[in-house]
């Protein structure tokens, strides 16, 4: 389904019936990623996903956002489809910084929160090092926050001596530039929802470190790091990931 947001034409899904989950995508990604998870939650619940702008079959911003924009666009996009009151927000890598920016600041509301992989913790001298990282390689290494797929398109491409996931879509560099400096531990404590931190024990792009700081700022949240999984948890070990979600958010 498409609806237009903020003057921006939106795609999204929207299955099942129930206490409403919402699901929020890393930097590159779409809606997509979460495809197997929203078949086997849009059972008990409504299940509602979307493309970010720039992303998937989303149109993307004409200016460089921050994840305060990304934020402001997602409660108007669940306004503008009449969303019922979010009961969970399931959030991968940089959408995982998105949603504890937006749930701090008010712009999000959720009684629960699901974060896989969570990006969000940096500071200035972590960030100059990972732009200099990505301007600087090329190949598997400078692509760990894709999805597979994505990184099979860009080993068919040559960008010389740049292999950055931001240049899958140009377009969006600087917003890349934007939200990568983004460093929201002072947001995540603030947090007082039921939090679950899963984290792949093989992680480099948000290594199990992260899981482990969010759990000490996110008051009463629980943290599971995952064997023999990456930076994309719910599709290295899906069935796991599954059930921790279906149990926290039935618990």
């Amino acid at each position: 389904m498409q609806v237009i947001t903020n003057k921006l034409l939106t795609e999204y899904s929207k299955t099942g019936s129930g206490k409403t989950i919402m699901f929020l995508h890393g930097w590159g990604d779409s809606s997509r990623s979460f495809a197997d998870l929203q078949k086997h939650l849009a059972k008990q619940f409504c299940v509602i996903s979307l493309d970010l702008p720039g992303f998937g079959a989303s149109q993307p911003p004409d200016k460089a956002w921050k994840l305060e924009d990304y934020a402001l666009f997602v409660q108007t996009f669940l306004e503008k489809i009449n969303s019922k009151p979010v009961y969970a927000i399931v959030a991968h890598s940089n959408g995982g910084a998105l949603a504890i920016y937006g749930l701090a600041q008010k712009q999000l509301a959720a009684k629960k929160l699901i974060l896989i992989g969570a990006a969000g913790i940096r500071d200035q001298q972590k960030t100059k090092r990972l732009l200099l990282k990505i301007i600087a390689k090329t190949g598997k290494t400078a692509t760990f926050w894709l999805p597979i797929e994505k990184k099979q398109q860009l080993r068919k491409r040559l960008y010389g001596v740049v292999g950055s996931d931001m240049l899958l879509v140009p377009h969006m560099q600087e917003t890349f530039k934007q939200t990568v400096r983004q460093d929201v531990q002072a947001e995540a404590a603030k947090l007082k929802l039921p939090t679950l931190l899963l984290y792949g024990e093989n992680d480099k792009a948000t290594p199990p470190l992260y899981g482990e700081i969010y759990n000490q700022l996110i008051q009463g949240s629980r943290l599971k790091i995952l064997a023999s999984a990456g930076h994309f948890v719910h599709h290295d070990q899906q069935a796991q990931c599954l059930a921790l979600i279906q149990d926290f958010l039935v618990s």
